[in-house]
């Protein structure tokens, strides 16, 4: 029979702590400690819990040291929020969090023993692999990097693409009935550094997996050896494995309750530096920047940023419909950004590579010389065979990561990052 885990209570004053005292007494844990959390309702002074009671859940975890965290609180004093929040800061120790009737367990990570960093997003469309390909881009300039990506559409097994693929390339992946627009497709394509492709299924509150061939694909990327291995988490799923330094990517558009709550403030407890993306509108990304610092460590840098498309090829002087994931309210800054940065006669743009059936009705009544394809989504399956089969011109576009003026250096943050000692 195995021993009970080492258990810290949570408990409130709503309760009689007799009432409590028992419950811990029948419960299947060894109690070593109890933390009173709030509510005086049903306090007299004095109570006894039969185990210490220590101020505060930090406090309590460096000194008695507990296995599992075990919720005997309830309303009002917890609520759902306050509970997340909870949840969040003890996922973040790698200890479970329980209730009545739900456990919350932290996400397994391998250990791998070459340098490496994680790029984790607080949902999907948040513009993580953007960021991941900027953070390749400038590190491969001075090291050897290799980035591994876990896509719902990765391949059965790993797959390594050491050299950039085409648009022709694409193409015929698609037909032959792959997902041409996977990650790591685009990260090598538009970073042009080597990947590795991986797949999983499931995606759990606190970004587990249920299945991914990603411990496979980090053995490979460990082969090819690099200096450094970038490790791209898919949506808010997270790689499974243990890297050296975190960056999470906020959407500036996600709700602050969102972005910040639930059990995304266990992502942003886990990051050494988070980038918040779509800093267009400050009334919007300001609420979210806010809720975020309030979550992470004042030693955490959070950088608001913008994301620019950079056409692959040159576009000067034709006329371009871009294709892109989004969101409508950004869609003239884009078009103003292609105009003046790239000489683009910018026609139309689509937010609509995600909705097969709203792009498909946009195609139908484009006149461009140029389709310019963010490489998401329907990008090579709709919007490339579309142009193709009607002699536009397919450029493919990258999103550059510009961060706001006034803010900490990420290019200096993100190679300090990189300077890890194994």
């Amino acid at each position: 029979m195995s021993a009970a885990l080492k258990a810290l209570a949570i408990v409130d004053g709503e309760h009689y702590a007799p009432v409590v005292r028992d419950a811990l007494a029948e419960l299947p844990y060894e109690f070593v400690a109890a933390v009173l959390v709030g509510g005086t309702e049903k306090l007299r002074g004095g109570e006894s819990y039969g185990v210490p009671l220590v101020d505060d859940v930090s406090a309590a975890f460096e000194r008695y040291r507990p296995e599992i965290v075990v919720d005997l609180s309830d309303e009002p004093v917890l609520g759902p929020i306050e509970r997340f929040a909870l949840a969040s800061r003890v996922l973040a120790c790698g200890i479970p969090y329980v209730g009545a009737d739900f456990r919350f367990d932290p996400p397994t990570f391998a250990p791998f023993e070459l340098p490496s960093i994680s790029v984790v997003g607080t949902g999907k469309r948040v513009g993580k692999t953007a960021v991941t390909g900027y953070v390749a881009r400038l590190l491969a300039s001075e090291s050897h990097v290799v980035v591994v990506a876990m896509g719902r559409g990765g391949p059965p097994e790993p797959e390594t693409v050491s050299v950039p693929p085409t648009l022709d390339a694409l193409v015929a992946l698609s037909r032959a009935g792959r997902h041409a627009a996977s990650d790591h497709l685009e990260t090598a394509a538009l970073a042009g550094v080597e990947t590795v492709g991986c797949r999983r299924c499931g995606g759990g509150l606190a970004g587990a997996v249920f299945v991914s061939n990603v411990l496979e694909g980090a053995r490979v990327a460990a082969g090819l050896a690099p200096d450094l291995v970038v490790f791209d988490g898919s949506g808010a799923a997270l790689p499974p494995i243990a890297a050296d330094r975190t960056i999470a990517v906020v959407g500036g558009h996600q709700s602050p309750t969102v972005a910040a709550g639930y059990l995304n403030a266990f992502r942003l407890l886990l990051a050494d530096l988070v980038v918040v993306t779509m800093a267009e509108d400050e009334s919007e990304w300001q609420l979210t920047y806010d809720a975020v610092r309030a979550v992470v460590s004042s030693e955490v840098d959070v950088v608001p940023a913008v994301l620019r498309p950079r056409p692959l090829t040159s576009v000067r002087g034709r006329t371009v419909a871009y294709f892109c994931t989004a969101q409508p309210s950004a869609h003239g800054v884009i078009a103003a950004h292609l105009q003046s940065a790239h000489g683009a006669d910018v026609v139309h743009v689509s937010g609509n590579l995600a909705d097969r059936v709203a792009l498909q009705g946009e195609l139908e009544e484009i006149s461009a010389d140029v389709f310019l394809v963010e490489l998401k989504a329907a990008a090579i399956d709709l919007v490339a065979e579309y142009g193709l089969a009607r002699g536009v011109e397919i450029v493919l576009a990258a999103n550059d990561v510009v961060p706001l003026p006034g803010h900490p250096d990420l290019d200096g943050i993100v190679l300090e990052m990189s300077r890890i000692q194994v």
